[in-house]
Formats: C-alpha cells, sequence, structure tokens
C-alpha cells in the first residue's frame, strides 16, 4: 500500500465566494494541508497567525492576501472578532487563465503573501467586494465562464500590481534574500528525498558554510531546520489524517528505516509518531 500525501484542498466549483470567521477558521487549524485553489482574502478585522510554505505570518486587518496553488498551509490562530472575505478559484479553473498559469509557473517562495492596504486601496477593495457579491446573488446559476475569468485576472493582477509598489517602497530584495526563497522553494519541492543542507548547496552551486549562513541571517532559522520543518508539516498531516502504517510514512519522507525516523520525530516533537497519532490534543 503506498503511503498518502499530505491532504490537498481544492474548490469543488470553478469559484466560491464568501465570508468567514474566526471561529470557523479556527477548525482548520489542527494539521497542514496544501491548498490546491488560489484563494484571495481579505482581513476585514482581527488578527490571524498561520504558516504558508514554512514560513509563519501574522495578518492583520486590511491585509490583502493570496495563497497560490501548491501552496503548503497551516493555520494556527485567529482571534474571536477575525473576519475575512474571500474568493477562491479551482486549480482546473486557474488552469484556463493566462494570468493563472504564468503566477503557478513563479516558485513557491518567490511572491510576497500579503500586503496592507491603505484606507483608498482598502475602498477600492470593499467596494468590488460588494459589487461581485451583487452579481452572483443576482444570478440563478454560476456566472460565465468568460465573465468570472475577467474578474480572477483583474483580481490577480490587482494584487501583484499592489505587491510590485509595495516590494519598491521597500526596495528590491537583495542577493540573501533570493538564495532564501530558492532554498526554501528546494525545500518544499525534495524534503521527501534531501534531508541534509550539502544536497541543496551542491543543487544551489554554493558552499554550505555559505548557504547555512545567509539562510540563517535572512531568517533567524537554520538550513536544517527549515529541511525539519518541511518534513514534519508532512509527518504530522499523515498521522492524524490517515491510517498508513508509520513504517511507509517513514519511507515515503525518505528515512532509510522507521526507528531513524522515530528518533527524528521525536527529537523535534517529544514524543513518538505513534503517540502523536493517538493523541488527539496533540
Amino acid at each position: 500500500m503506498k503511503a498518502e500525501k499530505i491532504p490537498l484542498i481544492d474548490c469543488p466549483f470553478d469559484y466560491l465566494f464568501g465570508e468567514a470567521s474566526g471561529k470557523v477558521l479556527n477548525e482548520y487549524g489542527r494539521f497542514p494541508c496544501q491548498i490546491q485553489c488560489a484563494v484571495y482574502a481579505f482581513m476585514i478585522r482581527g488578527k490571524a497567525r498561520a504558516t504558508l510554505n514554512i514560513t509563519e505570518y501574522e495578518f492583520k486587518e486590511n491585509d490583502f492576501i493570496y495563497v497560490k496553488p501548491g501552496s503548503f498551509f497551516l493555520v494556527h490562530d485567529f482571534s474571536e472578532d477575525a473576519q475575512l472575505s474571500y474568493i477562491v478559484f479551482s486549480s482546473s479553473f486557474v488552469e484556463k487563465s493566462t494570468y493563472g498559469m504564468r503566477r503557478m509557473s513563479l516558485p513557491l517562495q518567490s511572491y510576497t503573501p500579503m500586503v496592507n492596504l491603505n484606507p483608498e486601496q482598502t475602498d477600492v477593495v470593499v467596494h468590488f467586494s460588494e459589487t461581485l457579491e451583487k452579481a452572483i446573488n443576482a444570478t440563478p446559476s454560476m456566472l460565465s465562464s468568460e465573465r468570472m475569468t475577467y474578474i480572477f485576472n483583474v483580481i490577480d493582477q490587482t494584487f501583484f500590481e499592489l505587491c510590485s509598489s509595495e516590494e519598491k517602497h521597500q526596495h528590491t530584495q537583495d542577493r540573501r534574500s533570493e538564495i532564501y526563497h530558492e532554498y526554501s522553494d528546494l525545500v518544499l519541492r525534495h524534503y521527501h528525498e534531501w534531508h541534509q543542507v550539502s544536497e541543496y548547496a551542491e543543487e544551489m552551486h554554493i558552499t554550505v558554510p555559505h548557504l547555512c549562513s545567509t539562510i540563517k541571517s535572512v531568517s533567524g532559522h537554520t538550513a536544517g531546520d527549515i529541511i525539519a520543518d518541511a518534513i514534519l508539516m508532512d509527518a504530522k498531516s499523515q498521522l492524524k489524517v490517515s491510517t498508513v502504517p508509520i513504517k511507509e510514512i517513514a519511507a515515503k519522507l525518505g528515512f532509510e528505516n522507521v526507528a531513524f525516523f522515530n528518533r527524528f520525530f521525536k527529537s523535534h516533537v517529544g514524543v513518538t509518531p505513534r503517540a502523536y497519532r493517538n493523541v488527539d490534543s496533540l
């Protein structure tokens, strides 16, 4: 029996539009998942903390958020008063869009997932959201594919133009940041087979000491920690949402035997994989 992958979340329709409260969103905070759809969200009020592609973010009021298809996502907590509006486009819908395919080709760690809007920008987003809601509610069935493709392209282009403006204001990323993003993206693609920092350094054509010092200076974490976080994100999810034998999970994540996996897991989490799977509070 082949080991199951980390849970995949997609939209069952071409698009989905609505609002969600912190109470509801906290229900999604137990295990990591991989988002297959394109998610655009606007924080109306409150705060939230989540990990997106092994980087932890804090979201606050007036943040415009984008979760790229293929992203790993884990909700830590939403404040009780949190409220956000969202529009989600399925992976099959995004694949039909020129803009969408262009974004999907970007490395997971190469884009800014949020931008905080000023009052004028907030008014524009709120007005657009209200107009879109009226259009959707006034239509007995779903809006035409052509119209929704246009809306998707407008939202997508608007988000990235806002991000580009923000990045110019904060100055262009330096070479260290580029190395960090390249490394993080490689980890997300190869953590199930490459466990050593040296393997990534070789792929990036830089020395291990240079890679390690760069990652530490940019992120505050060690290069090894980032690999471990990616492995643990996948392992924890499989242990909680599947009945796949631990031995198979270990093999899927690149461990030669289950004993190595057990030692690795316990050294980082404090309990064995079996104990983690059997305790609801973990």
